[in-house]
C-alpha cells in the first residue's frame, strides 16, 4: 500500500477545516488563488453522496425513528450514530470500487463471478430495488395524502408520475438529478429544523444518550435493530459505484487517489447531514410524544398528533418532509434499479422499461389498496435477504489488488469491513426471524 493512500484516508475528515483555516489575513494572493481553485475543484465533485444519502432518510427511517423516540425517549440516539458510521464506511468502499475500476459493482460482479452466480445476484438485487421502491412510494403517497387529502390510490399514482419526471431529467446529465435530489434533501433538513425549534428538546439528555449505549428492555432491542435495518440498504451500495463514474479521471493512480479523497469529503458532508436529520427525528419524537406519554405506531398518527401538540406549522413541516423523502428516495431507488438491471447479466432493456419495471410492483400494491403495513413487512424480508448479496461481493473485490490497484483495501480496512458486514448480517437475520415469528 502506498503512503499516498494512507495520507488520503487519514486526511479526509480534516479536508474542509484545513482549507478554511488557510484563508487568513497572512495568505498571499497566489496562495488565495490556489485555495479558491481547490475549493472549486471540490465543489465539482460534490453530488453522488448526496444522491445516495437520500436512502438513509427515507420513509422507513421516519417510521423507525419516530417509533424509537416516542417509546424510549432519547435512549436510542446512539444507534443513529453507529448506523451512520457503518453507512459512511460502506458508501466509501462502494465509491472506491467505482473510482478504481471504472465500473459499477454489478458490472464488476459480472466480470469476477460465474454467470450462474450473477443471475442469482441479479435476481436478489432486482427484488431489493423493487422492495425499496415499494417503501419509498408508500412514503411519497402518504405525504401527498397527509398534505392534500388525496386518496392513497391517486397519491400513489402521482408519486409514480413525479418519480418518473425526476429520473427522466437524467437525459440532461447526472448533475441535474443531483441538484434536484439535493434540493429535496434541503427541504427535509429545513422541515426538521423547524420541528426541532418548536419541540424544545432536553439538549443535555440528547448529548448523553448520543454517546452512551442504552437498551432499556427487549422491545428496545427490536426497535434498535429496525433502526439499523432502515438505515443500511443494499440498493445504494450498488448505485454509489455508478454515480462516481461521470467524474472519474482514469489516467493515473494519483488522479484516482485525488478523486477518492474528494469523494470521501462528499460522503462525509452528505452522510453527516443525514445523521443530523435522523437524530432530529428521534429527538423531536422523544420531546413531543414521549413526554406526553404517546407511543406512535404509524406515520399518520405522528402527523395527527403534531398539530394539537405543536401547532399546524409543525404538522405541515412533517408532511412536507415526508413527501420530499418519498419522492427523492423513490427516484434514487429507480436509478439503482437501472444500474442493477444492466450490470449483472447485461440485459439491454430500454431505459423507459427499466424504470417502469422497478416502479411497477409499488404502483400495483398501492393501486390494489393492499395494507401498507403488510407491504412494508414483505419489503423488509426481501431487504434482509438482499443485503449480504451486496456487501460480501463488495468486500471481496475491494480486497484484491489485481482489481483495485493503488486503492486496494488496507488490512485494517478489511478487518473493519468484515466486522461491520457480520454485524449487519446478524441484525438483519434477527429482523427476519422476528418478522416470521410475528413479533414485528
Amino acid at each position: 500500500m502506498s503512503s499516498g493512500q494512507a495520507n488520503v484516508e487519514t486526511a479526509v475528515t480534516h479536508d474542509l477545516t484545513s482549507r478554511s483555516g488557510q484563508l487568513t489575513e497572512h495568505t498571499t494572493p497566489h496562495e488565495s488563488y490556489q485555495i479558491i481553485n481547490r475549493i472549486k475543484q471540490l465543489l465539482k465533485f460534490l453530488g453522488p453522496a448526496f444522491v445516495v444519502s437520500v436512502a438513509y432518510i427515507d420513509p422507513g427511517n421516519f417510521a423507525t425513528n419516530i417509533s424509537g423516540g416516542s417509546k424510549f425517549n432519547y435512549n436510542l440516539l446512539w444507534v443513529i450514530l453507529w448506523s451512520n458510521l457503518m453507512a459512511i464506511f460502506l458508501q466509501t468502499i462502494s465509491a472506491k470500487l467505482g473510482i478504481a475500476t471504472g465500473k459499477n459493482l454489478p458490472a464488476m460482479c459480472a466480470r469476477v463471478f460465474s454467470r450462474k452466480t450473477n443471475w442469482f445476484l441479479w435476481v436478489v438485487a432486482e427484488l431489493a430495488a423493487m422492495a425499496t421502491d415499494l417503501a419509498e412510494f408508500l412514503g411519497g403517497a402518504l405525504g401527498l395524502f397527509l398534505l392534500l387529502k388525496i386518496p392513497l390510490v391517486y397519491a400513489g399514482m402521482l408519486t409514480g408520475v413525479f418519480t418518473f419526471i425526476i429520473t427522466s431529467l437524467e437525459k440532461y446529465g447526472q448533475r441535474v438529478i443531483e441538484a434536484v435530489i439535493a434540493s429535496l434533501v434541503a427541504v427535509i433538513c429545513t422541515a426538521y429544523g423547524i420541528e426541532l425549534f418548536l419541540a424544545k428538546p432536553n439538549w443535555p439528555a440528547v448529548g448523553v444518550h448520543m454517546i452512551l449505549p442504552s437498551l432499556p428492555n427487549s422491545e428496545a432491542v427490536l426497535v434498535a435493530t429496525g433502526m439499523l435495518g432502515a438505515t443500511v440498504m443494499p440498493h445504494v451500495i450498488y448505485l454509489h459505484s455508478q454515480l462516481v463514474q461521470c467524474r472519474r479521471t482514469p489516467d493515473t493512480d494519483e488522479q484516482k487517489l485525488e478523486h477518492f479523497r474528494l469523494e470521501c469529503t462528499d460522503i462525509m458532508l452528505a452522510m453527516n447531514i443525514v445523521f443530523l436529520v435522523n437524530a432530529a427525528m428521534v429527538v423531536v419524537s422523544a420531546a413531543v410524544f414521549h413526554t406526553k406519554g404517546i407511543q406512535v405506531v404509524t406515520i399518520q398518527q405522528a402527523h395527527r398528533s403534531l398539530a394539537p401538540l405543536l401547532g399546524s406549522l409543525s404538522a405541515g413541516a412533517f408532511g412536507i418532509a415526508l413527501l420530499a423523502s418519498g419522492l427523492s428516495s423513490s427516484a434514487v431507488g429507480t436509478l439503482a434499479g437501472q444500474t442493477i438491471m444492466n450490470g449483472f447479466v447485461g440485459l439491454r432493456i430500454p431505459l423507459f422499461i427499466r424504470r417502469f419495471i422497478t416502479m411497477f410492483p409499488a404502483m400495483v400494491i398501492i393501486g390494489l389498496g393492499i395494507n401498507p403495513m403488510k407491504a412494508l413487512v414483505i419489503s423488509q424480508v426481501i431487504l434482509s435477504f438482499a443485503l449480504p448479496a451486496a456487501i460480501i461481493p463488495l468486500m471481496l473485490m475491494t480486497s484484491r489488488r489485481d482489481i483495485m490497484g493503488a486503492l486496494v483495501n488496507k488490512p485494517l480496512t478489511n478487518i473493519v469491513g468484515w466486522i461491520i458486514t457480520a454485524i449487519i448480517v446478524v441484525l438483519n437475520v434477527i429482523l427476519l426471524y422476528l418478522t416470521f415469528s410475528g413479533n414485528i
